[in-house]
């Protein structure tokens, strides 16, 4: 499988949903005028622009050059960086994340990165993909693939429940106030064809462009029965998993 690739305008467009559903985790970071604060998987940038209006002083790290382009016209200083290779040296009052950290499939390489990255005192507030998010999605996919006589893919994507993360955490350093799963059906007001090709084209890519619609047409037909409503539209099977967690004194 080759690795994700993101259109970021159409992101922009038909993924609004994924900063519109940070309040609760924005609520958890309290962010405070002046503090130094890293956006660890920024996206477009638009979380990270929303803190530096509160006055935060805002950094925003993302892995797509496209992403990292539509941050800069924000004017928010930013970089091109794998969350898994983050080389920075107690440098932030914050690292934050929003619906990144399930892309970065080597948990223990980030969450070293990140307790690095943090000044002694320092908190780790993020919200990701947790143990059983887009579950219906994924069996999908895993069935269209392997009925298509496609190679048996991993799937890009890191899903833990509240025990394991919290493992991860506590053997880099950290002191873990808050970890939850929650439950986030989430409406896709661009419909489910959409959601794929945003976020399966790494699964995808080497297809050609009609396999491309038809394993899109074959798993929004294995899915329409469970997440499709005529009334609502379609909708996905979210879960996350939401963490607080402190870099000791």
């Amino acid at each position: 499988m080759t690795s994700q690739d993101w259109n970021a305008d159409e992101y922009s467009e038909h993924a609004a949903f994924v900063a519109e559903l940070a309040v609760d985790v924005i609520k958890l970071l309290a962010p405070c005028s002046g503090e130094r604060i890293l956006d660890l998987g920024c996206g477009d940038g638009r979380l990270t622009k929303f803190l530096q209006e509160q006055g935060c002083d805002m950094y925003g790290i993302d892995g797509s050059p496209e992403m990292i382009e539509k941050t800069q016209e924000l004017g928010i200083p930013c970089a091109v960086m794998d969350g898994h290779s983050l080389t920075f040296n107690s440098e932030f009052d914050a690292v934050f994340s929003n619906a990144a950290l399930h892309w970065m499939t080597q948990p223990r390489d980030v969450v070293k990165g990140i307790y690095a990255a943090l000044k002694p005192g320092g908190r780790m507030v993020v919200e990701f993909g947790g143990k059983g998010n887009t579950k219906k999605i994924m069996t999908a996919i895993s069935e269209t693939l392997a009925e298509s006589g496609q190679p048996d893919y991993d799937l890009p994507w890191y899903f833990p429940d509240e025990q394991e993360y919290t493992t991860v955490l506590e053997e880099a350093g950290f002191e873990v106030q808050q970890i939850e799963l929650v439950n986030r059906p989430t409406p896709l007001e661009s419909g489910m064809r959409k959601w794929l090709e945003l976020f399966t084209s790494g699964i995808t890519a080497n297809m050609d462009d009609e396999a491309r619609l038809a394993f899109q047409d074959n798993v929004c037909a294995k899915l329409r029965p469970e997440l499709f409503d005529l009334e609502q539209g379609w909708w996905a099977d979210y879960v996350r998993l939401r963490v607080k967690a402190t870099k000791p004194l």
